[in-house]
């Protein structure tokens, strides 16, 4: 159950000494510099006199070559530094003013390459998930062919390896090449050849003929998805315009869904191909070939597409950014915008990282140990709360409960199908309920859910073993899609940082490959030992250990500007998972009891009680600059 106060409830805090406690969000001197560093990264421009910005606009026009841009320059500086300056200033023409209007009022009118841009992200998503998921079906029809599907120990063994194939990869190789690729090759091409190679070694899959070659051929996967599943959402939020950035990049965890879907209904199709003469499991190998067909399809549509232009103003080439930038805004003044403050925001990066050791720091300053120790919790809890034991194995376990193979395949279709459609509402629930809130609430239920599908198996009717497994699965699938499955990159992505938020997001990244790995070789040998009913109870008890470390260790970053979340981490750990103890009660009386218990106020984010109008507009507009940062 949720035990934090719904957000309708913040106005009815009683502060009284007794009742709630007040912790004042005093930080030390590390913390208050990251502080410092993070107001600076979110807008370098705040405070700068017009007369000295403009000087800045005409020395950078003219230092990049790009003296023939000054008018659209000037007036992209003067957007970059107060985005409601248009209003007030002359120096903008009505179209103009009507254009940056409308980038707020109707954020979905956008250009055609940029929603281009989209369908190729989307579609690469959905890439990922089909790698993820041909697996599901291939798998209960090629280890009697490959002499592994005995049942016995070393061939349970066997059969997780080559499944969990691609994660190791992820693991201990390609997830750590992302830096370097994106580095020398830049978004596009990078995209290219990891869709390529996804192409490829689905296709190579599909022609093997003993076990040992397979997983070689999934092993080679991995370096198609690892650095796929950092670098499309980068791009992705490089190319969007801030006020739809969120929305865009949380759209890869949707669409990896639709890809897992997409595989499993393959999967069925695929079933009923027979076998041709000189061709022996033709089904499995056009399964498992056929997920590279749309990484083809993406190799082909990112020709077409625009580079990052960040990547660009990186490698010193400012014409090309400002040309990719009009490709996608409707504006010069927009592109201009965006290529000013990209290029002040990246001097400003540059400058806070010299002679700092991120990686230590990440670890040594409890501001940023307390943001990694969240950030592996809600990683490691996507794995670990079962959801990929799921979508990996749902048509052998379908098939133990007692389904025929078709049937299997065809449940297996609806886990994925409801995977899909649940994760659609998540754009609008993770910013309404808030993160933490999500996860405290769906993890008892994911929980009982998986115990519901392993109880079952102590069925002795037929009917009702598939009925219960069935109920079970699927109703985990309704709980984890709005939860568990968008929160842990979206809160990953902006508990740490910003002068450090690229190694936090490798850190989480790997993490989630490698207890990935972990979960999908294990499997078939853990349900072996344990049966049906002991592996998942496995499972639910992680649910359940998992929510009381989310209840202690991780901490709400709804709606908070970067400044309130420099406060928010600052708080001790202790602290912190005091104050969680406490939440226990208090959830007990109001969602049990149907008490009204005074809710805990853990710290104030404004030091002299209510705020004024200014305060609220400054804060207002810091949660913009945070958008922006986010990238």
């Amino acid at each position: 159950m949720s035990t934090s106060p719904p957000p309708n409830e913040k106005s009815e805090v009683v502060e009284h000494q007794h009742h709630a406690h007040h912790h004042s969000p005093n930080m030390d001197a590390e913390t208050r510099a990251i502080a410092n560093a993070d107001a600076k990264l979110s807008n370098p421009l705040r405070g700068i006199p017009h007369d000295r910005l403009m000087a800045d606009v005409e020395i950078f026009a003219q230092e990049r070559g790009l003296t023939h841009l000054l008018p659209e320059l000037k007036k992209g500086a003067l957007v970059a530094q107060d985005h409601t300056c248009y209003n007030r200033l002359d120096i903008f023409s009505d179209e103009d003013k009507r254009i940056l209007t409308e980038e707020v009022t109707h954020r979905w009118r956008q250009t055609p390459m940029l929603y281009y841009m989209v369908v190729m992200s989307s579609l690469a998503a959905a890439v990922q998930g089909m790698d993820e998921a041909v697996i599901n079906g291939a798998q209960i029809l090629y280890p009697k062919q490959f002499g592994i599907g005995t049942g016995s120990k070393r061939d349970s063994w066997l059969i997780g390896l080559i499944n969990s194939a691609p994660y190791l990869c992820c693991a201990t190789i390609s997830c750590w090449l992302t830096h370097p690729l994106n580095h020398y090759l830049g978004r596009k091409k990078t995209i290219f050849i990891t869709c390529m190679i996804s192409f490829l070694t689905c296709i190579w899959s599909g022609l093997t003929n003993t076990w040992w070659h397979l997983f070689i051929a999934r092993f080679f996967l991995g370096f198609g998805i690892g650095p796929k599943s950092s670098t499309v959402p980068v791009y992705t939020a490089e190319c969007s315009p801030a006020p739809i950035r969120g929305a865009l990049v949380m759209m890869w965890q949707m669409w990896t869904a639709f890809g897992i879907a997409l595989g499993d209904l393959i999967d069925l199709a695929f079933y009923f191909i027979p076998d041709r003469p000189g061709v022996t499991g033709l089904n499995w190998r056009l399964m498992l070939g056929s997920a590279g067909i749309p990484g083809l399809i993406v190799c082909m549509q990112v020709l077409f597409a625009p580079e990052s232009p960040r990547w660009l103003i990186s490698k010193g080439r400012y014409e090309d950014a400002f040309n990719e930038l009009c490709r996608l805004r409707f504006s010069r003044v927009q592109a201009a915008r965006d290529l000013y403050y990209i290029h002040v925001l990246l001097e400003a990066e540059n400058e806070m990282k010299k002679g700092r050791n991120r990686v230590i720091e990440m670890f040594t300053i409890p501001r940023n140990r307390h943001a990694a120790l969240a950030s592996w919790v809600v990683m490691f809890g996507q794995q670990f709360c079962g959801v990929n034991v799921i979508a990996y194995y749902s048509s052998n376990i379908f098939l133990a409960s007692g389904f025929t193979q078709v049937a299997a395949l065809a449940s297996s279709l609806g886990f994925g199908a409801l995977n899909w459609l649940f994760a659609l509402p998540a754009v609008f629930t993770i910013d309404t309920f808030g993160r933490r809130n999500l996860l405290l609430f769906t993890f008892p239920c994911m929980a009982a859910c998986l115990l519901i599908t392993g109880f079952s198996f102590w069925c002795t009717s037929e009917t009702g073993r598939v009925t219960g497994v069935s109920i079970g699965i699927y109703l985990f699938a309704i709980f984890y899609s709005p939860g568990e499955g968008p929160v842990p990159f979206t809160y990953s992505a902006e508990a740490f940082p910003l002068y450090i938020r690229d190694i936090g997001m490798s850190f989480a990244t790997a993490t989630t490959w490698f207890w990935n790995f972990i979960l999908s070789i294990t499997w078939p040998s853990l349900i072996l030992a344990f049966k049906p009913q002991g592996a998942f109870g496995w499972y639910a008890a992680w649910c359940c250990i998992l929510w009381v470390l989310i209840l202690l260790f991780v901490r709400e970053t709804k709606g908070k500007t970067l400044e309130e979340l420099d406060q928010v981490f600052a708080i001790p750990l202790g602290t912190h998972a005091m104050y969680g103890l406490r939440q226990i009660p208090y959830g007990f009386k109001k969602f049990v009891l149907f008490q009204d218990p005074v809710p805990e106020v853990l710290y104030q984010l404004e030091s002299d009680g209510e705020e004024s109008s200014t305060e609220g507009d400054e804060k207002a507009r810091r949660k913009e600059e945070l958008e922006k940062a986010n990238a």
